[in-house]
């Protein structure tokens, strides 16, 4: 049985669900054949305060943003993130690490869906001479941290082509590298529905334009605000609400008074139906559902997004002509009430150019790549984890190397 160990941090919700859609894929394909271990990193791995990175993700995020950027800024250079990175395994990291590698290192494959901990974990392996396999999945779409790339990895599978030009530019070479697209879960793809079926079964009007406005599983964002900007139009459609885990946003909701046709919700597990049954998603620039949406062709109003690793999505979704950027809830309201106005043929014009970005094939080309990889021998290495001896890079079913652009 083969072992592959995943690499994350419940800092936001796009490194657990890539690392479980990916395992989700492997096990899909080659049943019984994999044991699987998903490890947060920083909670478990660092030292205080560092340990409480996952509570802590979201309100810096939210009451940090300038500092953040500069942050993100001012390490996203080869040196700079080299150097930063060293610095933090040497004086904070190191004996987490080491740690990490004792208790589980002894697997056949390590897959990074996280950018911090990649160089980390080649630096702790490499203290033992010899490594198994290491490939990264990178989980931002565009405007991607030095930090995703170390030219030491066996692998690095990128969800973009400006992904995979920043990966040159941190010294990884083309045949270490692949673009797949993002891992979106199996599940995703294969519970999208004809929009009139998804609408039956969630008891939406069958003739309304639908308007689905999301803040994350944890109702994150002016949700409200958007939600009224919108109600305010007067526009026709009806408008979808999911509150997530936020009891007081949705009590809020339900006791308002509403202009059109709303339902509102908690938390939900059926995201496929509910992209499925929209015309337009109105949601911040995370990667995640800028890649689901895109699957379901669903085009995106994209209400904000975090400095530095979510900017260049908001370039990527408009210069593809498959969402707006609006960051404000009157821009938001605005944007909605233009499009339907266009009509069914705007609107599936725009749906058409969201579909066009969809990948929903590249959680079984990960999937693939891991596998791969997971056969391979261990490597000899030297203290940063460099490769001694030579692994054989993934290549397609014509032997082409298999950049996958």
């Amino acid at each position: 049985m083969k072992r592959i160990l995943f690499l994350m941090s419940d800092t936001g919700g796009g490194h657990r669900a890539a690392a479980e859609a990916i395992e989700a894929a492997i096990s899909a394909r080659y049943p019984g054949a994999c044991r699987f271990e998903l490890v947060d990193v920083w909670k478990y791995y660092t030292p205080f305060p560092f340990n409480y990175s996952p509570e802590t993700y979201g309100p810096t995020i939210r009451w940090g943003k300038q500092a953040w950027k500069l942050g993100y800024k001012l390490t996203n250079t080869p040196q700079a993130s080299t150097a930063v990175m060293d610095s933090a395994y040497n004086t904070l990291f190191k004996d987490g690490m080491r740690r990490l590698v004792v208790e589980h290192g002894d697997v056949d494959v390590v897959v990074s869906v996280h950018s911090v901990f990649v160089r980390p974990v080649l630096r702790a392996l490499g203290e033992r001479g010899h490594r198994p396999p290491f490939v990264t999945v990178v989980t931002d779409l565009v405007t991607t941290h030095m930090w995703w790339y170390d030219p030491n990895v066996d692998r690095c599978l990128v969800p973009t082509w400006t992904a995979y030009q920043r990966g040159l530019l941190a010294g990884l070479s083309p045949r270490q590298m692949r673009i797949t697209g993002l891992p979106v879960h199996p599940k995703f793809a294969a519970g999208l529905l004809d929009k009139q079926e998804a609408r039956a079964r969630l008891d939406w009007d069958p003739d309304l334009p639908a308007v689905l406005v999301v803040g994350g599983g944890q109702g994150m964002g002016p949700l409200y605000k958007i939600a009224r900007a919108i109600d305010a139009t007067h526009s026709r459609c009806q408008l979808a609400v999911i509150a997530g885990r936020n009891e007081r946003l949705k009590e809020h909701l339900e006791t308002s008074e509403w202009n059109q046709l709303t339902h509102i919700y908690p938390y939900v597990s059926n995201m496929p139906t509910m992209m499925a049954a929209a015309d337009i998603l109105v949601t911040k620039a995370g990667p995640g559902t800028i890649s689901e949406a895109c699957i379901a062709g669903v085009p995106l109003v994209l209400s904000g997004a975090i400095p530095g690793q979510e900017e260049g999505n908001v370039t990527y979704v408009v210069r593809n002509k498959a969402g707006h950027w609006a960051p404000s809830p009157e821009k938001v309201a605005e944007a909605v009430k233009a499009w339907l106005a266009e009509g069914k043929e705007g609107l599936a014009k725009r749906a058409a150019a969201a579909k066009a970005l969809g990948r929903p094939n590249a959680v079984w080309e990960v999937a693939e790549e891991v596998w791969h990889y997971a056969n391979q021998p261990h490597v000899l290495v030297d203290a940063h984890g460099a490769r001694r001896t030579a692994l054989l890079p993934r290549i397609d079913a014509t032997g082409a190397d298999a950049v996958g652009i």
